[in-house]
């Protein structure tokens, strides 16, 4: 088995290598840090709406290293954060309005990769999410019942699901790459193989040169906490997948999965699977959740005991695929403000804007949170800049070692609520309760 390497998607590109380095001192109109998703869908609706700015991104490996070319390849409607979050700043009309606008979002990607001729394995196939217990069955509220849900997918123990036809299947690695070539098409240039070591306001500093704009977004994700000056702004916290050998017709029509959904559960460490488009299943979920000193992987390398423990979430929610190879393990980071809720702000008088913290719903987010870019910083007052996201402020991470302690402790009391539930608790586990509190959810 494969560990690292980036990811499984990648490998199945190809590895691209850096190009275009910065060469030396250098200006533009707008200089965005960061390579992934969010600088690339903010690049590719600056350069649409005015292709006379000079837009340039500079980005450390190369165009969607990180968790842009790593993620589970759902793009989906669900909210980027905490519902209670938005509606405290924006009422629960500011959080129906996102929840609008990210459902919108999922049809504008699905569009604009069928205009630029992205071919990323897109399916809108929608997302099946099950109950395995009584208490995850009263939490999801689910419509459909275990005789339903079977007819989609047998998932061994599930008593009920949910389907939301708002979310489609996704290569992550193509459609990254797809997005870098249309940016690339219109006159943006990828500074890849230069990573930003200070990001100020007029100035981005990088180990090629520097890089001065009068607007600079910080779009970095999960690595934000390499900057130095944002270590606690958000924390990097780690997500693993694993992918199996590709699975005959036999094993296929033993669990029942015909089609292209998304398969997720509801378990507070919950799981998110899809079938690939050669026929494998990937499987992801929360392994050693977070790194002391916000440290951030190597090349996607995941722990062991992770691995197994994706194995083990794969072979209980099918037991007939216990004998199967497991071909690609790998990890990335997420951003997670203290908050759990994404944002995305712009300050005219200085210049600096950001956009991240979406808490692993990220693939469909970018986009919008592009968009909303756009129209910050050319000045515009539209309905996406007036989304509850937009401008919104969350205090710090504690610092270490609190906030590894912290992590830790969540995430062991969300497991522990988890194993509670199963074992035949009828309502959602007061721990889990307690630990909503801790992560301030």
């Amino acid at each position: 088995m494969r560990n690292g390497g980036v990811s499984f998607w990648w490998q199945q590109v190809g590895l691209p290598s850096p190009t275009d380095h910065l060469a030396g001192d250098a200006s533009c109109d707008v200089a965005i840090v960061g390579g992934g998703l969010t600088g690339l869908w903010t690049a590719f609706y600056l350069a649409e709406a005015d292709p006379t700015l000079d837009v340039r991104v500079v980005e450390a490996k190369f165009a969607g290293f990180g968790a842009s070319g790593r993620n589970g390849g759902w793009l989906s409607s669900e909210l980027a954060g905490s519902p209670r979050a938005y509606a405290a700043v924006a009422g629960e009309d500011g959080v129906r309005r996102l929840r609008e606008a990210l459902r919108s979002t999922v049809g504008e990607v699905i569009g604009v990769a069928a205009r630029e001729g992205i071919e990323a394995d897109i399916v809108r196939s929608g997302v099946l999410t099950v109950a395995r217990s009584e208490a995850q069955r009263r939490r999801l509220g689910g419509e459909l019942t275990a005789a339903q849900v079977a007819e989609r997918v047998r998932v061994a123990g599930a008593v009920a699901g949910h389907f939301d036809p708002d979310c489609a299947r996704v290569q992550p690695a193509r459609l990254v790459a797809g997005v870098a070539r249309a940016v690339r098409a219109r006159g943006v240039r990828i500074h890849e193989g230069t990573r930003a070591t200070s990001v100020t306001a007029g100035t981005v500093v990088t180990d090629r040169g520097t890089l001065t704009a009068p607007v600079v977004l910080r779009c970095l994700e999960g690595f934000t906490a390499g900057l130095p000056g944002h270590r606690r702004d958000w924390l990097p916290m780690n997500s693993a997948i694993v992918v199996t050998e590709p699975l005959d017709r036999a094993r296929w029509d033993e669990i029942g999965w015909s089609g292209a959904e998304l398969l997720g559960d509801e378990a507070h460490a919950y799981c998110y699977a899809q079938r690939t488009a050669d026929g494998r299943i990937a499987m992801g979920g929360r392994g050693v959740p977070y790194r002391f000193g916000s440290r951030t992987d190597v090349d996607g390398r995941t722990q062991p005991q992770t691995v197994e423990s994706l194995r083990s979430t794969l072979t209980t929610l099918f037991p007939s695929l216990a004998g199967v190879r497991l071909d690609h393990a790998w990890c990335g980071v997420l951003g997670v403000p203290r908050d759990w809720s994404a944002s995305v702000a712009y300050d005219p008088a200085t210049g600096l804007g950001h956009a991240g913290g979406y808490v692993g719903s990220g693939l469909t987010a970018t986009n919008l949170a592009g968009r909303t870019l756009r129209d910050l910083v050319l000045g515009h007052d539209t309905d996406l800049t007036r989304l509850p996201w937009s401008g919104h402020r969350v205090r710090r991470w504690e610092p270490e070692p609190l906030r590894w302690a912290g992590v830790h402790a969540l995430y062991g009391l969300y497991r522990t609520a988890d194993r509670r539930e199963d074992a035949g608790l009828g309502r959602t586990s007061r721990i889990a309760r307690v630990a909503h509190r801790v992560a301030g959810r």
